[in-house]
């Protein structure tokens, strides 16, 4: 739901402003509103010494953040148990120094860490080819007169048969290629050849593009002298990063937290700064306008009197000196509905005072998903990874969100699976007897069909309902174009179903000239463009055919990957295709039913009622880093919970 708002003014002398702002934001539940449309009262801006005040401060947050982003977070670093403190010109240089003293020795062991990686992954490659031609290379300094060349090339059957008919054609038969396999799927050649040839080999391999082993610098002349050089050096490179990373983790123990708490205080600063621009001021006295839940009005006002005593005044304006277009929009809701308000997030905001469309989200999303997979078995692995993902994740972010959305679409796909008697297709049938208890999607298509486009009826049906109260007070004529519509599309269905007698035939003519009456009232309140809208209605409701047809596409494909154990000649590549099929057909699953769960909400359901356009609720309070809960934040979790 959309939570209630109060628009509150606090007024007090206008020294206690600085006071009264920190106050709020140690409350942090005030969303500003900025300067009141008074004329007695003008806005409030920084003097030069604020404005100089701003970008000191920009500058050593700019510092302090670098500082952090090269320092690793330390594991179970403490966490802040209170606001901080209103920092002093004296901490904003002493953290400034600090942070570049941190930044430039982190950045330089960052670097460090990164050449003896990358040093690694060298001598690693080399010791691939070692591996191959170690017992020749070791040897080398006995070839007389002779250059080496080491060459790896790519896994090509007759590259190499093409490399020694080119040296043939250019240097004759005197020379020695080995050529050898590596790990790594490439062919190690080794060449051997009269130093006079040298000139017109290297030709040939830089037309070919073939790519040489060069000798790293300062490890000898030869690969075989290079070879126990670097067999040694690449024994020692893992101590010493060891090394550095301990030096890193040892700078991060000792100055990450006091650069965190450094970030913090800016940040705060920073946000009291800005905060002065939405008070407006006289000569003498200072206005705050703000937004506050109606819940923590009193704890606004108990909080402020406990810190600044009663000459600050926090009254609550009536309703009628605001409009709803003003209010920020707080949606809260129970925590089993809560997950779901990640998908109503994609679209706007709903505005303040119409309806927040997340409880019937939370209610119909898994349904449609859970009619489309429709199975026990790939519910199952659904499940399986919403709990990994619950498990992998911290509460309130998005991940834990999808997760707990994925279980209850698990939840509903493992029931209608039981229902449609599926679990892997028609493999739990065949092996374990499982029948339909409700309906049999694979030969019954038609009720399936009708069971689709039934559910449809009842969602859109829903959504005139809701359109109907969302616009009753705003937009009388047009909630009764809603209601209008809701009744002629079962007007509609109960003349369908009387014509080919499911009702009784005598329905038929009553139900007739109720439309014919009802018709120029929809016309009436939603003027010409009415019957172009009974229409999309009608063609919104039978849109829901898609879930029957993805349904539908869905079994039969979990079907014939059963099939085809028995259809090809060999089990074991039957069970091949069979698990890459059903793996196939589970990944369409997630995405398919997804997507088109989600079309028919934001399009037939949201367009009925949905009323976007709201402002999102910012509450003036202290900083925090993505993610990071304290206690002052989680105070009034129970406010902010569904806005973010």
């Amino acid at each position: 739901m959309i939570l209630r708002m109060a628009k509150v003014r606090i007024l007090g002398p206008r020294e206690m402003l600085p006071e009264v702002l920190r106050a709020l934001q140690d409350v942090g539940v005030v969303h500003l509103a900025g300067r009141p449309p008074a004329a007695a009262v003008r806005e409030l801006s920084l003097s030069p010494r604020e404005e100089r005040l701003v970008r000191q401060l920009r500058r050593v947050l700019s510092d302090v953040e670098a500082g952090l982003r090269v320092l690793p977070r330390v594991e179970g670093g403490s966490a802040r148990v209170a606001p901080p403190a209103p920092c002093s010109s004296a901490d904003l240089v002493r953290w400034a120094r600090l942070a570049r003293r941190v930044r430039t020795g982190a950045e330089a062991l960052v670097r460090r860490i990164a050449a003896l990686d990358e040093e690694r992954a060298f001598l690693h490659r080399y010791s691939r080819f070692f591996a191959e031609f170690g017992d020749v290379l070791l040897t080398e300094h006995r070839w007389v007169n002779a250059t080496a060349y080491h060459i790896v090339l790519r896994q090509d059957g007759d590259q190499v048969a093409r490399l020694r008919a080119a040296l043939a054609a250019a240097v004759g038969a005197d020379f020695e290629l080995r050529a050898r396999p590596l790990p790594t799927g490439e062919v190690g050649v080794l060449l051997l050849l009269p130093a006079a040839s040298a000139r017109a080999v290297e030709r040939i391999m830089g037309d070919a593009r073939v790519e040489e082993i060069r000798i790293p610098e300062g490890y000898g002349a030869t690969l075989g002298e290079a070879l126990p050089r670097m067999l040694e050096r690449l024994g020692a490179i893992d101590d010493e990063a060891q090394t550095v990373r301990s030096q890193l983790g040892a700078l991060s123990a000792e100055h990450r937290a006091e650069l965190e708490r450094a970030a913090a205080a800016v940040h705060d600063r920073l946000l009291e700064l800005a905060a002065l621009r939405s008070a407006g001021v006289t000569a003498h006295t200072f206005v705050l306008d703000g937004w506050v839940p109606e819940a923590a009005v009193v704890d606004v006002r108990r909080r402020l009197a406990e810190r600044v005593g009663d000459v600050v005044v926090t009254a609550v304006l009536s309703r009628e000196e605001w409009t709803p277009e003003e209010a920020p929009v707080v949606l809260s809701n129970p925590r089993l509905f809560r997950p779901f308000t990640l998908l109503v997030g994609l679209m706007p905001l709903p505005r303040y005072g119409t309806i927040d469309p997340t409880p019937f989200m939370a209610v119909f999303f898994p349904m449609f998903f859970g009619l489309i997979l429709g199975d026990a078995g790939y519910g199952a692995v659904l499940a399986l990874l919403a709990l990994l993902l619950v498990r992998r994740s911290r509460p309130g972010t998005p991940l834990r969100a999808v997760g707990e959305i994925a279980g209850a679409c698990a939840l509903f796909a493992i029931l209608f699976g039981i229902g449609f008697g599926e679990l892997f297709g028609d493999l739990g049938r065949r092996l374990l007897g499982l029948e339909p208890l409700v309906l049999d999607r694979e030969a019954k298509l038609l009720p399936f069909l009708g069971l689709a486009v039934s559910i449809g009826l009842v969602h859109v049906l829903l959504g005139l309902v809701l359109g109907v109260v969302a616009e009753a007070r705003r937009a009388p004529r047009k909630a009764l174009g809603r209601g209008v519509s809701a009744v002629l599309i079962l007007l509609i269905l109960a003349a369908i179903l009387a014509a080919v007698e499911v009702l009784p035939r005598a329905f038929f003519t009553p139900v007739v000239v109720v439309l014919l009456v009802a018709f120029p009232v929809l016309v009436f309140a939603e003027g010409l463009i009415a019957p172009v809208e009974l229409l999309a209605t009608v063609g919104n409701v039978l849109s829901y055919a898609r879930i029957a047809a993805l349904g539908t596409a869905s079994v039969m494909m979990a079907v014939v990957a059963n099939r085809m154990v028995g259809a090809i000649g060999s089990i074991a590549v039957g069970l091949l295709f069979a698990l890459l099929f059903h793996l196939v057909n589970f990944a369409l699953g997630l995405f398919s039913p997804t997507i088109h769960a989600l079309r028919l909400h934001y399009v037939e359901f949201f367009g009925k009622f949905f009323s976007p356009g709201g402002t999102r609720y910012r509450p003036f309070r202290h900083w925090s880093a993505p993610g990071e809960a304290t206690p002052w934040k989680r105070e009034s979790a129970w406010i902010s919970s569904g806005s973010r």
